[in-house]
């Protein structure tokens, strides 16, 4: 197993405890460790959570303007908003250092059940805050504290099921094992936004943004209790525990971690930096062009949006196979190229007509399927054994805090002072930093 400071964007599989000898493969133990089981476990968990994460994100748009800013015109309101949404992403690694020291003193499974029970609640809240015109100023406080809540307990149900996954794939399907925890993205996506469509399209203006908007924060608890058990299932068993601890996917102390290998947490942040630029972009960002400076219908976008999810949870799977051919590095920095290349043409695209602005949806979400099928591939293999869980942890936050964390609020700024043109140079700025990172670690893989 390789220990260097760092390592290529691949890792070995690690069988689990007792996988010895000529009937291992027929044990109990193992077969529970099947990456088919495991997989099942990821994509309930991280749909949930994405889930979360874009109701939130839609609301920012069609609803915390109004309901939360109405002081401020559309624009205004909308970015005061995308401010909100991007302390979820800054108190992350908060969250995520908080729950490890509550694993290591209370169990894994009691810091899943209490980062879940977290979201679910944080979620829930949102949809029984009184609109500024009831609280004034109390009402975006208490929004806030919602939303940091949904930052900490994202970061606290940090469980290591998706580097378990990797660590336990076949060597040749590492790629293809990879995409499958981030189905969640896409799948997430597809109800949150299917939700609001429904509610947009069939309620008046006065309904919607009295009592509508606020189901899809209802169904947010109800779908974490589902995730809750489904998570559980896996991480409290014997044969899961065993697993987890065999690959040694334990928290590890942090200072230890950045002396020993701190570049690494960079490197696998920038490595996948497009992708996390690209995932806000597509989604976020343009229902806010629209609502501002479009004419086409939010209704019809927000349908054209969910078929571009479904085009994304498609390509996912290429991507998996592609990076099982070619390998996850190469991948990353082809996809780099192709999402530098897309966003060039940003201003023709969004800033067109409904055609166009559908067009620049479409093809972003497949972009987006590609490269954020193997973002996780860069996480898993750049660290020590000892050091692995929490160092991918925290190299997911940083990665999440530079690339997405204020994306749609860069964005839309820049869009409004300097127009579609500066968002170009800012995708295209997240490209170069994937190819900067991948260059960097591929340079000390082969130095080490």
């Amino acid at each position: 197993m390789n220990t260097a400071g760092t390592a290529p964007l691949s890792s070995a599989p690690v069988k689990p405890a007792g996988a010895h000898g000529s009937h291992a493969g027929n044990s109990a133990d193992e077969a529970s460790l099947a990456p088919g089981d495991i997989a099942v476990g990821v994509v309930i968990g991280r749909a949930s959570e994405y889930f979360d994460f874009f109701v939130y994100g839609i609301a920012s748009v069609l609803v915390f303007p109004t309901v939360f800013f109405p002081f401020a015109d559309r624009i205004d309101g909308t970015l005061y908003a995308f401010a909100l949404f991007a302390l979820a992403f800054v108190v992350r690694p908060l969250g995520t250092l908080g729950g490890m020291a509550l694993q290591r003193r209370f169990g894994r499974s009691a810091k899943l059940t209490v980062a879940l029970f977290l979201l679910g609640t944080s979620t829930v809240s949102m949809a029984l805050l009184p609109g500024y015109a009831s609280a004034g100023a109390a009402a975006i406080a208490l929004l806030a504290a919602c939303r940091i809540g949904q930052g900490l307990a994202l970061g606290g149900s940090w469980d290591g099921l998706p580097s378990l996954l990797a660590l336990n794939a076949p060597e040749n399907r590492r790629g293809w094992y990879a995409m499958l925890g981030q189905l969640g993205a896409p799948l997430g996506f597809l109800v949150a936004g299917g939700v609001f469509a429904y509610l947009w399209s069939n309620l008046s203006d006065s309904d919607f943004l009295s009592w509508g908007w606020r189901y899809p924060f209802f169904a947010a608890f109800a779908i974490n209790v589902v995730a809750l058990f489904a998570r559980l299932r896996l991480v409290v068993t014997h044969e899961y525990e065993r697993g987890l601890q065999a690959a040694e996917l334990e928290p590890c102390d942090v200072g230890e971690l950045l002396a020993a290998q701190g570049p690494n947490v960079f490197i696998g942040a920038f490595a996948a930096l497009a992708s996390y630029a690209l995932f806000h972009l597509v989604t976020i960002f343009p229902l806010s062009w629209v609502t501002i400076y479009a004419q086409q219908e939010i209704g019809g976008f927000l349908r054209v949006e969910l078929i571009g999810a479904v085009l994304a949870a498609m390509a996912m799977p290429l991507s998996g196979l592609l990076a099982d051919r070619i390998g996850r590095r190469s991948t990353l920095g082809i996809l780099a190229v192709a999402i530098g290349i897309f966003s060039l043409a940003t201003p023709w695209l969004l800033g067109g007509g409904d055609e166009a602005q559908d067009a620049f949806i479409l093809v972003g979400f497949v972009l987006l399927g590609l490269s954020y099928g193997q973002a996780a591939g860069t996480v898993t293999a750049n660290f020590q054994p000892r050091l692995r869980y929490t160092g991918a942890a925290l190299t997911a936050d940083l990665g999440w805090l530079l690339g997405a964390a204020f994306a749609p609020l860069v964005a839309l700024g820049l869009s409004v002072h300097f127009g579609l043109v500066a968002v170009s140079l800012y995708l295209l700025s997240g490209a170069a930093c994937t190819l900067i990172a991948l260059r960097t670690n591929r340079v000390l893989s082969q130095r080490d």
